[in-house]
């Protein structure tokens, strides 16, 4: 198993995690597939979107599985007033990423971050390690302290 970025930067910090891998499916990239192969509750798996904002430029909210982002909640605890997904052609440019394989960790330049704030009822939740067919399983509370995540409720 092939360490990513992400882990990489975790191990630099001392932080403990685990690498899980699964097999991928291009044809379905889905949370909830994932929670299936990897045998664990679709609320312990956390998505990693890229959304651009009206006034400070581009930031990372990272969700559950069963939910999806507000736009309208991620604007308004970042400070704008409006806020979109990224295309999915910016991902790599602007992430080092692509869609399947996005972690909050690692990316190209270090964007704010924030997190949906149900991680904290978990011990551990699962991340992209940075490629698909890898997750990394940690405690929110390391991933909040690396990353500097804001956490609030940023889902629909």
């Amino acid at each position: 198993m092939k360490k990513t970025n992400a882990a990489r930067l975790l191990d630099a910090r001392g932080i403990h995690y685990e690498l899980v891998e699964y097999e991928v499916d291009e044809s379905d990239l889905s949370a909830a597939t994932l929670a299936i192969k990897i045998g664990q509750h679709i609320e312990q798996i956390f998505k990693t979107l890229v959304l651009r904002v009206d006034k400070t430029g581009i930031f990372v909210v990272v969700v559950p599985g069963n939910a999806e982002v507000d736009l309208k909640k991620a604007a308004r605890i970042s400070g704008n007033k409006n806020a979109a997904m990224v295309q999915q052609k910016e991902l790599l440019p602007l992430t080092g990423y692509i869609r399947g394989g996005c972690s909050p960790l690692g990316m190209k330049k270090p964007y704010p971050v924030y997190i949906h704030q149900s991680c904290n009822l978990f011990s551990f939740i699962y991340i992209s390690a940075g490629q698909r067919g890898l997750q990394l399983k940690l405690n929110p509370k390391d991933l909040i302290q690396i990353t500097g995540a804001v956490m609030g409720d940023v889902a629909a």
